[in-house]
């Protein structure tokens, strides 16, 4: 097939509706594909079986209008021989997935050595089953379309590796109890994110708190935030309120979050108790 040929078939895949989609970097990474693949020797449909992809997702992946996964890129490295030039580049369109307001604290979280999160209107994307995750996605407004809620929910799910890295970081969530009431993708799916958290919160590096209705006054009521220790010892707090967020490296505002975690630790049930709640719903639900 010519590359004429290819071109046509580029047309024929949909645009991104989203900025990001189309940021400079994905357009240099799909560039240096295309080289690559050029200099192989290769045509697109040819490369496509190599690779497990069609050839309007490889024209997408070369004009920079969709964000390629990571084993692509690896398999991509290899096939076309070329010499950690793409690998190089993994990381940053790694990013490319989150939203532009959370790529920041996305990579920061990924090397974590400890990470604390106050939930209040959602359970955290990092306890998120597949099914919760891609209705709270649905739920977005401005809509998201299904392409740009498939690439957001395997960018969630892939940050869940955090719970087995090694060596075992320290997590620990105060999740607000009307956010466990809230019945998020229907009753099925519902269920299915209780017993997330359940399973999650008996792991030994994870401690999973409520925040019970009945506490009417606590301190966390300005709003939910995120806490991070990095190996080097940096302590960063991330705060986030309708797509507006902002990453806290000032020592005082981050000890300020910090006492203000420590409290709500304090106030909410234990974690013992608070496993015997969800369950409780589960049986009552």
């Amino acid at each position: 097939m010519s590359e004429a040929n290819e071109a046509a078939d580029a047309a024929d895949v949909p645009d991104g509706a989203e900025p990001e989609a189309n940021s400079g970097l994905l357009r240099v990474f799909g560039r240096q594909l295309k080289r690559c693949r050029l200099r192989a020797g290769l045509e697109r449909p040819e490369f496509g079986r190599m690779v497990g992809y069609s050839v309007s997702t490889i024209a997408a992946f070369e004009q920079g209008r969709r964000i390629p996964p990571p084993r692509f890129i690896d398999q991509a490295d290899e096939i076309l021989d070329a010499g950690g030039v793409l690998l190089e580049m993994k990381e940053e369109v790694a990013r490319a997935q989150y939203p532009p307001f959370f790529q920041d604290a996305a990579q920061l979280e990924s090397k974590a050595v400890e990470l604390h999160v106050y939930a209040t209107q959602a359970v955290p994307g990092l306890l998120q089953t597949e099914e919760y995750g891609r209705a709270v996605f649905r739920m977005w407004r401005p809509l998201l379309e299904e392409e740009i809620i498939g690439q957001r929910l395997a960018a969630r799910l892939e940050r869940q590796a955090i719970f087995t890295r090694q060596p075992l970081p320290h997590l620990s969530f105060v999740i607000e109890e009307a956010v466990l009431h809230r019945r998020i993708g229907g009753e099925h799916v519902w269920r299915g994110q209780l017993e997330q958290v359940i399973l999650v919160g008996q792991a030994r590096n994870v401690d999973i708190q409520v925040m019970p209705m009945r506490q009417g006054e606590h301190a966390g009521l300005a709003g939910p935030f995120t806490l991070m220790e990095t190996k080097d010892g940096r302590r960063i707090a991330y705060t986030e309120v309708q797509s507006d967020s902002r990453l806290h490296t000032e020592r005082t505002r981050v000890r300020e979050l910090e006492a203000t975690y420590g409290t709500l630790r304090a106030q909410a049930l234990t974690p013992h108790e608070s496993l015997a709640l969800i369950e409780k719903l589960l049986g009552e639900g």
